[in-house]
């Protein structure tokens, strides 16, 4: 079931980039992106109220506060870049590169998480990073 989320997560993500660079033609990244945190902060708390989750907020113990927190953090900081690079550049370049995050959370997974790595993804994350350069150094076609 993971790779059905998987995939329906990449298909959004994938509608949200072309959304967001339509969005932000005569829109500062950076208003953009508030913009569109608020609704998320709307869609992710409705989530949490709707699935009864609202108790389990006092059980979080302090670690995992501070991870979440850190990790929101850099949520924000890489969705502000996100958008300051596709207010620059062609989503269909863009995208590709910001999409390298999938070859770093691999690596970072196996030095900070211990997850094993075998042949299969390391070819995998090859290909990835590959494909991501060769269409970063095509040129642009306007």
């Amino acid at each position: 079931m993971w790779i059905v989320f998987s995939l329906l997560a990449a298909l959004v993500t994938a509608t949200v980039v072309t959304l967001s660079k339509a969005g932000i033609k005569n829109v500062p990244s950076a208003l953009a992106f508030a913009i569109q945190s608020v609704l998320i902060i709307a869609v992710a708390w409705g989530t949490v109220v709707w699935q009864g989750l609202w108790p389990e907020v006092a059980r979080i113990d302090r670690k995992s506060w501070l991870i979440l927190l850190a990790a929101g953090v850099l949520t924000g900081v890489s969705s502000l870049l996100s958008f300051k690079a596709l207010s620059l550049g062609n989503a269909s370049r863009v995208s590709p590169l910001t999409n390298l995050a999938l070859v770093f959370s691999v690596t970072l997974a196996a030095i900070f998480l211990k997850e094993k790595l075998n042949w299969q993804i390391l070819v995998g994350v090859a290909l990835m990073a590959g494909g991501a350069i060769v269409i970063t150094l095509a040129e642009p076609s306007e």
